[in-house]
C-alpha cells in the first residue's frame, strides 16, 4: 500500500473546496470542478504512484479549514495555516515561493515574477507554473495579473478571481 493522502470538502462563498493533505502537510486545496477533480487526482499520482485518497480530517485539513473561516470573514492572514506539502518540479516550487510573498491586497505580474526569479524572458514559464499551483488562495496566484492590469487565467474560473481580488482590497479596472 502507498501514502495515503487525507480529503476534506470545506463550503466557501464561492463554492466547495477540496483539501488534501499528506503527512508532510497540506498538498492540495481547490475548487471542487468536475474536470478539476480528475487534474487533482492526476497531479496526486504523479508525485506519490501508489497514494490512496481517503476522506479524513486531519490537523492540517482541520486548520487549513478554520484558515479559510478567517479568510472569507475578512481577517486575512499572510502566513500559511499549515505545513506545504508542495510537489512540483524545482521552477515551479520557486514559483510558488514567489507567490507566498504576495501580500493580501496586491498584485503582481507573471514578469515581475520571473525577474525576480533571474529570467527576465520566462514570464511563460512563470505564467504555466502558476497555472500549476496545487495549493489554490493560501499560495495566492489570484495575486497574479497580465502585464497591462488585465485578469488572465485562474483555475476557479476569472469570476472567482476577480471577486477574491475584490474582497482583499485590490481595484481592479473599471472599478
Amino acid at each position: 500500500m502507498g501514502e495515503v493522502l487525507c480529503r476534506t470538502a470545506f463550503d466557501t462563498p464561492l463554492g466547495t473546496m477540496i483539501g488534501v493533505a499528506s503527512d508532510r502537510g497540506l498538498c492540495d486545496l481547490e475548487f471542487e470542478w468536475p474536470n478539476r477533480l480528475a487534474g487533482l487526482m492526476a497531479r496526486l499520482r504523479r508525485w506519490s504512484p501508489a497514494c490512496e485518497v481517503v476522506d479524513r480530517r486531519v490537523p492540517a485539513l482541520d486548520t487549513t479549514g478554520h484558515w479559510l473561516a478567517r479568510y472569507f470573514s475578512g481577517s486575512f492572514s499572510d502566513t500559511p495555516p499549515a505545513s506545504l506539502d508542495l510537489c512540483g518540479t524545482e521552477f515551479e516550487r520557486a514559483v510558488w515561493h514567489a507567490l507566498l510573498g504576495i501580500r493580501t491586497g496586491t498584485t503582481t505580474t507573471y514578469g515581475e515574477i520571473a525577474r525576480q526569479l533571474g529570467r527576465p524572458k520566462g514570464a511563460r514559464a512563470v505564467g504555466l507554473a502558476v497555472g500549476a499551483n496545487p495549493i489554490g488562495l493560501i499560495v495566492p496566484c489570484h495575486r497574479v495579473i497580465g502585464q497591462n492590469g488585465s485578469l488572465t487565467g485562474y483555475g476557479g474560473g476569472l469570476d472567482r478571481k476577480q471577486w477574491l481580488l475584490r474582497h482583499e482590497g485590490v481595484l481592479l479596472p473599471n472599478q
